[in-house]
């Protein structure tokens, strides 16, 4: 069997370490490859794809829309959050999902988040902040969008609320709501370079979940400033597990050997810290 990630760059991806290592886990003879796909090549990319009979693939930036006219169909869950991030074939057929979601959700349930009443507030509009939006607004959480483009977080919060979520909006800065979330989510580029945020957490409540989607560096600024005001902090690694894990099972109809795909993702963002070391 054959699998792979598309989309422009998957240089660093640690898709395929996670993916193969599962594959070992369960005695399937399967290969897992990065594929760089631009933009304008996704046609290109896609006949690719089936011209050389990859039975599933991974789709991330800046394809998880633009593949969506080139699949036969779309899970409910791909369709609300309007992106795709995993493809499989069946049946002669294209089948896109969406797994960005629900792995967040599940990268939470595992660290044991209880969703019930909680408000939660997300920092930026991109595909990210749709997928978890989307899913979280599915739990009952009262979903607050901040942006600083004012109208993306107007347009994501009308989204969220026409498929039967609660959500509101405003300009991305300090507000009451420090007091008030539950559950704080990062998904904005920023800290990726080691940079400070935007602004500081001071007067957050201590009892806020702060999880910054970003996982290398594994603590960002915005994490590091969490937890000075006694916030429990997470990373973006084990929502990068969760997606790949349930991209895995939607691929192959059977449970993933988790703990294999965790250890070898962990594995592989060490040997890429190494080099990055090597490279200064």
């Amino acid at each position: 069997m054959k699998f792979a990630i598309i989309g422009d760059p998957v240089d660093h991806s640690l898709s395929p370490q996670m993916h193969e290592a599962g594959f070992k886990a369960v005695g399937l003879d399967a290969v897992y490859q990065r594929i760089p796909v631009k933009n304008s090549e996704i046609g290109q990319g896609v006949r690719y794809l089936l011209d050389n009979r990859y039975d599933g693939w991974n789709v991330t930036y800046p394809l998880k829309e633009a593949i969506i006219p080139l699949l036969d169909r779309v899970t409910p869950e791909a369709l609300d959050i309007g992106a795709v991030n995993t493809v499989k074939r069946v049946d002669g057929y294209l089948l896109g999902h969406n797994t960005d979601g629900e792995g967040f959700v599940q990268s939470l349930i595992t660290k044991g988040f209880e969703f019930s009443g909680k408000k939660a507030v997300i920092l930026g509009a991109g595909g990210a902040a749709k997928a978890i939006a989307m899913t979280l607004a599915k739990k009952g959480l009262d979903i607050l969008i901040l942006n600083r483009n004012v109208e993306k977080a107007r347009w994501l919060a009308g989204q969220v609320s026409g498929c039967g979520g609660k959500a509101s909006w405003g300009c991305l800065g300090i507000g009451d709501w420090l007091q008030k979330a539950d559950l704080l989510i990062q998904t904005t580029p920023v800290g990726m370079k080691g940079e400070e945020y935007l602004f500081g957490l001071r007067g957050i409540s201590p009892s806020t979940w702060v999880v910054d989607i970003i996982y290398h560096p594994a603590v960002t600024a915005f994490l590091g400033d969490a937890a000075k005001n006694g916030c429990q902090t997470m990373n973006g690694l084990d929502m990068l597990l969760y997606q790949g894990v349930l991209a895995w099972e939607f691929w192959l109809n059977r449970d993933a050997p988790v703990s294999f795909m965790q250890r070898a993702l962990t594995e592989g963002l060490r040997s890429s810290d190494e080099c990055d070391c090597a490279n200064e």
